[in-house]
């Protein structure tokens, strides 16, 4: 008996040896988020932006170009 190879110490009982040995073969590796594509300057993107009714008028009523008004008042909120 002495010469048959010793067998590695396990968790415990066969099914928990089963169940790790089927989670370590099933679990997906963990990947890495795809990395954010670079803002292009001048290049906008298309949203949706919930604002009171009076503020909407307000940049409305002086005419086409309210959409570029509210960025730049925004761009200036911001510090940009």
């Amino acid at each position: 008996m002495a010469d048959q190879p010793r067998r590695p110490r396990t968790l415990a009982d066969p099914r928990t040896e089963a169940e790790a040995a089927f989670k370590k073969v099933t679990t997906k590796p963990v990947e890495a988020p795809p990395p954010k594509k670079a803002a292009v300057p001048g290049v906008r993107e298309q949203v949706t932006l919930r604002i009171d009714q009076d503020v909407l008028e307000h940049f409305q009523s002086e005419g086409p170009g309210w959409q570029d008004r509210i960025n730049a008042a925004l761009r200036k909120a911001a510090g940009l």
